[in-house]
């Protein structure tokens, strides 16, 4: 048996339980968790937001130590260590041919599966986003895993498989960032620090940090800000004033509220391009004029998982983290047992501190 946090139902509290974990069937990797990130879409599947299939083990974005393979499995064995890849793609399917692989339309279907059994009841648990991390232990798909790249402390490359790898994908993949352009990041939180990051990496000239929270400056500069704004209903306006009454060339949007994206929109120049990360409810309704969009010319553009193909990006980062010019510890603004998680999720809601990290 290991120890979990479990959401048993859409709304409800997480509970801390012990689990039942089977061997590893055919094709199975059983992993022994090191640290787990705490991620907006984990409150997302909690408060229904995002529905999955509940009861359910939440956590994707994780890292540990393979203790266990089931028959066939080729890629790791016993004793590796791996980073969890919550999206595999199925390459089979039309997003997959098209090389789209963030797009893929199997890459969620382990979710919908029986992993575990709690263990006071014998409940069936399905895996939150395929992987189930906010446990000691879980059993994926060998294709939900990745080998952990070498110079990177395992506890930090947790936070490769989702947070980083979505902000840098926003900057790279998504957006386009190109030396010398502007850039607005709205949100500093896990994945606004990776785009800040990201930002600063592809060359920005200029980098504009927006929070809700005063308190964040300090961290949205030491990730590559060079410019830091409270958000209010002036920030479009002040985004302008510090580009000669252009706009950026590039806003990134890590919040998913309807009004961010469209202040997001409002802050960026004509021609420039607007790429949407959060992931907002269905109430979040965001309107545009047919003269609008057609004078400013922009380009609005939504972004999932960064655009990005686990396999070829996490060397990449890895290869950035080894050379010093990305920091993925800074992210980390507070570590925690499983038992902190709710509050980590009252911290993410109230708009506090970085990237939360579960320590096994």
């Amino acid at each position: 048996m290991v120890r979990a946090a479990v959401l048993p139902a859409v709304g409800a509290p997480l509970e801390i339980a012990e689990i039942d974990l089977p061997d590893p069937g055919p094709g199975q990797v059983r992993v022994r968790l090191t640290a787990a990130g705490v991620c907006h879409s984990d409150l997302s599947l909690s408060n229904g937001t995002m529905r999955l299939p509940v009861p359910a083990v939440l956590g994707h974005e994780g890292a540990g130590t393979v203790v266990a393979v089931g028959e066939g499995v080729t890629r790791v064995a016993p004793g590796d260590s791996v980073v969890l890849n919550w999206a595999p793609a199925c390459g089979s399917c039309h997003a997959c041919g098209l090389g789209e692989v963030w797009l893929c339309a199997n890459a969620l279907s382990g979710a919908a599966a029986v992993y575990a059994h709690r263990a006071s009841d014998g409940t069936d648990l399905h895996p939150g986003l395929n992987v189930a991390a906010f446990a000691e232990e879980t059993v994926v798909a060998e294709s939900c895993v990745l080998p952990a790249p070498d110079g990177v402390p395992l506890t930090e490359a947790a936070l490769l498989g989702c947070a980083v790898l979505t902000g840098y994908g926003a900057v790279h993949h998504a957006a386009q960032v190109r030396e010398g352009e502007t850039v607005a990041v709205y949100g500093v939180g896990g994945v606004g620090l990776a785009a800040l990051q990201s930002a600063r990496v592809a060359g920005a000239s200029r980098i504009v940090a927006v929070d809700v929270s005063a308190a964040k400056e300090e961290l949205a500069r030491a990730a590559g800000a060079t410019e830091f704004v409270i958000a209010s209903e002036n920030t479009a306006r002040e985004i302008r004033g510090l580009t000669g009454k252009q706009g950026v060339d590039v806003a990134i949007e890590c919040v998913g509220r309807a009004s961010t994206i469209r202040t997001a929109w409002d802050s960026t120049r004509r021609g420039g391009r607007t790429t949407v990360v959060g992931i907002g409810g269905k109430d979040q309704v965001v309107t545009f004029n047919a003269l609008e969009i057609f004078h400013w010319g922009r380009t609005l553009s939504g972004c999932v998982y960064g655009n990005a193909d686990p396999a070829r990006d996490v060397p990449v980062l890895a290869e950035l983290v080894r050379e010093g010019r990305l920091d993925l510890g800074m992210l980390v603004t507070e570590r925690i047992g499983l038992e902190g998680i709710p509050a980590a999720f009252d911290n993410m809601l109230a708009g506090k501190g970085g990237r939360a990290l579960v320590m096994f």
